[in-house]
């Protein structure tokens, strides 16, 4: 028979079947990887990297539970049940902190402990206050990226300046970090978003991209937030993002058919691994799809990204509408979050992959991408007056299969859009048609 748990058992006493049951509620949504940040040395420094991780995250595959292999690990040092169940509730995962202490977490007993665990915001900008929230990533002080950026000079790149772009929250900038390009988005208040805000886009896109890793996600170098302006640290991409490349932005070549069906490719596979592991991105669009120096396709901007509570198709409701009205949803203009919406997103991307032209532009008629797409449907335009004529290689089979999945995306109701995972399937067809001889070509190098 097991001894009862206490507050001072050792993690390591804990019998396999209460394990299992914690791997019940800590695996599903990879709840384990918020216990694993919030572990610390006894110095206070993190007790894992990223390297541990990605180690815990190999054992899925091989039929095993991550947060056994985590609670096992972290077990080697002693650690007891009441220093876990103080990080369960600090990351409010009260079922599992329950589990284990059921007489001791009920009525006024439990809310006591609740007040007493400190909470401590991971966007405090006190220097003083050691960052350990976020391991993996490289902690810059504010003075560093002054450094780096050349004092944020805001005269662009073109000019001899540091200034790449600007977006929704924040200003770009070229920098230098360890003999690697980097680019550095320093987050602003504006009008309408406030301080508190910002915090949150920061905090969001950090914590994304601390726990989903893919080759068609962009990567984080390290962060900032000693200063009133928190900033983001990335590998730069030479070739920007892919609006700039579809409108041969600074005078470059444009992008051949094949280039852009695997492009469009690869930012399928990203979205289909956010959606997956049941997160949904919010503002997906061909500014936020950059490419590197391969033209890899890497999805970015994570700040308004949402973790679904069940699974990817569940719609949640939000208050706050947010994303790019020209890309947006019918639904996510009434403040429905859903996967279904980036669906809708990814197909105005595809409709700019196939005629070259920005979604929304005011000396256009008509101004939307998604009126031309009516007029097609409609007969008052030819798909092969709507593709774009600079890309020379394209195929009349190939455009028009990908317009059909453009088409099938951008239904009006969600529930007769496409799951990403059958997007990609179809985008995967479509390459298949292409000469392998061509396909060659693009390897080599062509654009």
């Amino acid at each position: 028979m097991s001894e009862a748990v206490t507050p001072s058992t050792f993690v390591r006493k804990l019998s396999y079947a209460t394990l299992r049951k914690l791997a019940d509620f800590l695996d599903p949504q990879d709840a384990w990887k918020r216990v694993l940040v919030d572990i610390s040395r006894p110095s206070g420094e993190p007790r894992y990297s990223q390297l541990h991780l990605r180690r815990f995250e190999g054992v899925v595959a091989m039929g095993k539970s991550p947060t056994i292999a985590l609670l096992s690990d972290w077990g080697t040092t002693n650690c007891t049940v009441d220093q876990l169940v103080d990080i369960l509730i600090r990351n409010q995962l009260l079922a599992p902190a329950r589990l284990l202490l059921p007489g001791e977490l009920t009525g006024d007993a439990f809310l006591r402990r609740e007040c007493d665990i400190i909470t401590v915001d991971p966007c405090c900008c006190d220097l003083a206050a050691p960052l350990f929230w976020f391991p993996g990533f490289h902690r810059f002080s504010f003075h560093e990226l002054l450094l780096m950026t050349g004092n944020f000079d805001n005269r662009p790149v073109s000019e001899g300046g540091s200034r790449l772009g600007e977006g929704g929250f924040g200003t770009v900038y070229r920098g230098s970090f360890n003999k690697m390009d980097v680019a550095v988005k320093k987050l602003n208040s504006m009008d309408d978003i406030s301080p508190q805000d910002l915090k949150m886009q920061f905090k969001q896109e950090v914590q994304t991209l601390q726990t989903l890793k893919h080759k068609n996600l962009v990567e984080m170098v390290g962060f900032s937030c000693d200063s009133d302006h928190p900033c983001l640290v990335y590998p730069y991409m030479c070739n920007g993002s892919l609006m700039d490349r579809l409108g041969c932005l600074g005078g470059t070549p444009p992008l051949s058919w094949t280039r852009r069906c695997l492009i469009a490719t690869g930012t399928a596979r990203g979205l289909e691994y956010l959606h997956s592991h049941r997160h949904i991105h919010r503002d997906v669009k061909s500014a936020n799809i950059l490419l590197d120096e391969t033209f890899e396709a890497k999805i970015s901007d994570f700040g308004l990204t949402r973790a679904s509570a069940k699974s990817s198709s569940s719609t949640v409701l939000t208050e706050k509408i947010v994303g790019t009205t020209a890309y947006m949803a019918p639904e996510a203009l009434r403040g429905e979050v859903t996967s279904k919406s980036d669906v809708f997103s990814f197909g105005i991307v595809l409709l700019e992959v196939l005629s070259g032209l920005p979604p929304v532009d005011s000396t256009r008629d008509p101004q939307f991408l998604m009126e031309m797409k009516e007029e097609i449907e409609d007969e008052e335009l030819t798909l092969e007056d709507f593709v774009d004529k600079k890309m020379g290689d394209w195929d009349q089979a190939s455009v028009e299969k990908m317009y059909s999945v453009a088409k099938n995306c951008l239904s009006e109701r969600k529930n007769r859009r496409p799951l990403m995972e059958e997007v990609l399937q179809e985008l995967e067809n479509i390459l298949t048609t292409i000469s392998l001889a061509e396909f060659s070509c693009e390897k080599k190098g062509g654009v």
